[in-house]
């Protein structure tokens, strides 16, 4: 694994950089398929979001030429320096990092989906700044099962309220759910916390509303994530390596 101290313009280091990181990707996808395999699903139903936040561009760019095309981001001053110097790039950018109320002005113009929607004045100023140009922001609710402190997220009896609110947001679309559950927590309460966002999902499509992700399962936890109907797992200490922080 690479770490940002180890990256430099030495073009030597840069091809074993990329290397590295088609490597990691490879291995994820080979977990990927066979998580898929081992519950009777199609592997392409789930996607990869390689989280790229606190990484440097070069990174990015690796993962870019191995065919990695979505890449998720937490912190605004890491992420908007990146986003405008790979502008000329397909990449689709995700935000899933926690949501501050005077920060939604550039989540809205610079992301395509939002994974940490807590509460329905967030959702209605993404959606009132979102640019008319840009199609809709692909939304996830995230709910806090865990009921650890430290997290963000709703409370699941607040989910329909949240999520029907959607109905009157035309410029954010509900595309799902998120969480994260105590990475300090056993295997099989990892498995429910994953077990009852299905149940929410589920849920709301009782309730009419055009929704299809499932966004859960990380680097230590994506098996038993796919296992419960992820659609959607983020990934990063297993591309890019153990993260710093600002």
């Amino acid at each position: 694994m690479w770490n940002e101290s180890s990256v430099r313009v030495d073009q030597s280091l840069y091809k074993a950089l990329m290397t590295d990181i088609a490597n990691n990707l490879a291995q994820i996808q080979q977990r990927i398929a066979l998580a898929a395999e081992n519950t009777q699903r199609n592997p392409s139903s789930i996607a990869l979001l390689a989280v790229s936040k606190t990484k440097p561009i070069e990174m990015i760019e690796a993962a870019y030429a191995a065919g990695q095309r979505s890449f998720g981001e937490n912190y605004l001053q890491d992420a908007l320096p990146k986003i405008e110097a790979l502008a000329g790039l397909d990449i689709e950018w995700h935000y899933i990092g926690r949501i501050q109320s005077n920060k939604t002005r550039p989540i809205a113009e610079n992301f395509s989906w939002v994974h940490a929607i807590d509460s329905i004045k967030h959702a209605q100023r993404l959606n009132d700044q979102r640019p008319d140009g840009l199609p809709a922001l692909n939304c996830c609710i995230q709910l806090n099962l865990s009921g650890e402190d430290s997290k963000g997220g709703i409370h699941p009896d607040a989910l329909i309220e949240t999520a029907t609110a959607f109905n009157d947001l035309s410029h954010c679309r509900l595309r799902g759910l998120m969480t994260m559950p105590d990475p300090d927590s056993s295997a099989a309460q990892q498995q429910a916390v994953f077990h009852q966002l299905a149940g929410c999902l589920n849920e709301l499509k009782q309730q009419g509303l055009d929704v299809d992700t499932l966004s859960m399962g990380m680097s230590g936890d994506l098996e038993l994530a796919i296992a419960e109907g992820s659609t959607m797992v983020r990934i990063g200490t297993d591309i890019f390596g153990a993260r710093s922080y600002p």
